[in-house]
């Protein structure tokens, strides 16, 4: 498996290369596999963030015992989330799935107080299992949703761009996770296509339209 991972220390997107069963890259006394952060992927490329793996960990240290991952990494091509999930950013994980509810609920509170994720979505919502992700703080939309990103970006919200535009056809190169000149000019294509200001930025607009139209075809 090729593993992309964003490095907010440096500023680096890192590549590894691991099996199924080896860690994921940066996880603590192997807390996270490849397969469990894969989950129901079939990608042979993944992608995620040094912070949300730490996060993670954290919780597991907290937690002090095994912690199922049901659901992790998501391409936005293979669906089954809302457009714009942090699932398909290699951000989210949807875990204790099967383990008694006040298991659960001692996770979601350690998360919660803890603040070591974004966001940790209530109960209510999620009755079953725990939803955690690192998503950014300042989202494009003032809905929530994906950040702002352009000419020098790096990181998962990059590659998950990168993903969709070449599923649609708008050929951004390989998925790096690095905004350079091929990822602006398809872009550029794309808003051109969808009567969108023709700027190579990706803001609210363009993410939205993007998205949606990944949703409504894959």
């Amino acid at each position: 498996m090729k593993i992309l991972v964003y490095n907010d220390r440096t500023n680096k997107m890192e590549t590894y290369n691991r099996n199924l069963n080896d860690p994921m890259p940066y996880s603590e006394d192997k807390y996270l596999s490849v397969k469990e952060f894969r989950g129901s992927s079939k990608s042979d490329v993944l992608w995620t963030d040094r912070r949300a793996i730490e996060a993670f960990n954290k919780l597991r240290r907290l937690y002090g015992k095994p912690i199922r991952v049901g659901y992790a990494f998501k391409r936005i091509g293979e669906g089954g989330h809302a457009a714009q999930s942090q699932h398909y950013t290699g951000m989210a994980f949807d875990i204790a799935q099967g383990m008694p509810k006040a298991e659960r609920d001692k996770i979601r509170n350690l998360a919660i107080n803890n603040k070591m994720f974004t966001y940790v979505e209530p109960a209510s919502l999620t009755p079953t299992w725990v939803h955690v992700d690192k998503r950014d703080k300042n989202p494009a939309c003032a809905t929530g949703g994906y950040p702002l990103v352009k000419t020098g970006s790096k990181g998962v919200y990059v590659a998950t761009l990168q993903d969709a535009l070449n599923l649609l056809g708008y050929n951004a190169g390989a998925i790096d996770g690095v905004f350079g000149q091929n990822t602006r000019n398809a872009v550029i294509r794309y808003q051109r296509a969808r009567g969108l200001a023709a700027d190579g930025i990706v803001g609210c607009n363009t993410w939205r339209k993007l998205t949606t139209e990944i949703r409504s075809k894959f």
